[in-house]
């Protein structure tokens, strides 16, 4: 027996029809489910993609006023928001730098990393006449500088990788 067009459909296409029928509701509610998942996956994987630290950031550290004019460095400790994965910690210590007045230029400013890039322990500055000696495969590390509002000082703080001749940024 052949289906004649118009007649009546056979049980062949009413099965046809049918699988049809349940493939597109599958294939709707997946579409449906697909935007909430792809969002709350994004969501949970957010924190681990995020930058975690102070590190390459400009901070404040401290104003113009508080370093000596003749150029002796001062030690000033770091502090910044602290980001692990889904925690926040706010106004953490992070590091230390040494800051010093450039002589001459009044308004110019130098800073340093205080952790020796050699063994990766903390630098001390110990004023004598003869100045300081340093022994390094590299000198200290020098951060950039910026006074802003005539007054404050920010630094970009970052961590640098040890026992190398060249000045190579943490990741």
């Amino acid at each position: 027996m052949s289906e004649t067009p118009g007649g009546p459909a056979g049980p062949c296409c009413e099965q046809r029809r049918g699988f049809l029928e349940k493939a597109a509701a599958i294939g709707a509610g997946a579409l449906a489910l697909a935007a909430p998942l792809g969002v709350g996956v994004n969501a949970f994987l957010h924190p681990l993609r995020r930058a975690g630290g102070a590190d390459g950031n400009l901070l404040k550290i401290t104003s113009l006023e508080s370093l000596p004019e003749d150029g002796t460095p001062r030690k000033f400790n770091v502090t910044a928001d602290r980001v692990d994965a889904w925690n926040r910690f706010s106004n953490e210590p992070v590091g230390a730098v040494f800051l010093r007045r450039i002589p001459g230029q009044p308004a110019k400013v130098a800073a340093f990393q205080v952790t020796c890039p050699h063994a990766g322990c903390a630098i001390n500055f110990e004023p004598t006449e003869q100045g300081g000696r340093f022994f390094s495969p590299r000198d200290m590390d020098e951060l950039e500088v910026e006074i802003r509002n005539q007054n404050e000082i920010w630094v970009r703080f970052q961590h640098f990788v040890l026992n190398k001749s060249e000045k190579i940024a943490k990741a």
